[in-house]
């Protein structure tokens, strides 16, 4: 079973919204990326495989299992990271511990004791004196301590300064080294998913835009600069998206070996496009 995660035509109804019977897969041993402007639906797709909220139709696997008719089983093997502080401010590391160990059949004191030392947290400090970039360790402590296969990532780096970032993207890093366990990663942060990421899943407008491996997408797509004088109607329909200036054109484009054919006697600068550039111009053609 190589999936540890499997989305099928998932489908969810609000009045305002439809996450539209979207698919992909994570693969054991990687990171994925999520990625998709405000309102866009990462938030929707996560809670559904939490089982959070009720999905109107699909399918979602995780290790194999329906997410709901083997929820607890399911829910023992994901380790889940919010964004934000959801513990009981006025208790200590260890107090919290105490309380939640208890629930997982595979908590393991050694690990947790483990990660407290690795990440500097002490486990008699109370939760409202940590920092947030402290309090995201102390998150991944709880998420990394009951042999979790699965670890689901909500904007774990937002509003945090790039020396803790780069810790938490190191720490996830070293996670996947165990072939058996992956990250499905959601963050506006488009940055650090260029650093781990092995896939980037795209996600617009309830519908998954594009669901591939980071390093196709980053030879793939571009941004091509020049001036307005080289586009023509013709020309323009072979981009994503293309933004005029006084100064000139740039468009994107997930075609870059067409492009070069077709401006190969003019002058125009071919850039690599950041996932940024990608959601940016994407979102908004």
């Amino acid at each position: 079973m190589n999936n540890i995660l499997e989305i099928k035509n998932l489908r969810k109804e609000y009045d305002n919204f439809t996450l539209k019977d979207i698919s992909f897969n994570l693969e054991r041993g990687y990171i994925m990326g999520f990625i998709g402007p405000n309102g866009a639906g990462k938030s929707t797709t996560i809670k559904l495989i939490m089982n959070l909220i009720k999905k109107k139709s699909g399918e979602i696997t995780v290790l194999g299992k329906d997410n709901l008719k083997y929820e607890r089983e399911v829910k023992e093997k994901i380790g889940f990271v919010y964004d934000e502080n959801y513990y009981y401010e006025d208790l200590t590391i260890n107090e919290i511990k105490r309380i939640i160990s208890p629930f997982y059949k595979y908590w393991d004191d050694a690990a947790f004791n483990k990660y407290l030392k690795d990440f500097d947290l002490n486990p008699k400090k109370k939760i409202k004196t940590l920092s947030k970039g402290m309090k995201m360790k102390f998150s991944l402590a709880m998420a990394l301590s009951h042999n979790a296969d699965l670890i689901i990532m909500d904007e774990p780096t937002s509003g945090l300064d790039p020396v803790f970032r780069q810790e938490i993207l190191d720490i996830l890093y070293n996670l996947i080294q165990d072939e058996n366990k992956s990250v499905f990663f959601s963050t506006h942060i488009t940055t650090d998913l260029e650093k781990i990421a092995d896939y980037i899943t795209f996600i617009n407008k309830g519908e998954i835009v594009f669901s591939k491996p980071k390093d196709e997408i980053m030879e793939n797509y571009a941004l091509i600069k020049g001036s307005k004088e080289l586009l023509d109607y013709d020309l323009e329909k072979e981009f994503i998206k293309v933004r005029k200036t006084s100064f000139g054109f740039e468009a994107l484009t997930n075609n870059v070996n067409k492009v070069k054919k077709l401006f190969a006697k003019e002058n125009v600068v071919i850039d690599r496009a950041s996932l940024e550039d990608i959601m940016v111009y994407t979102a908004n053609k």
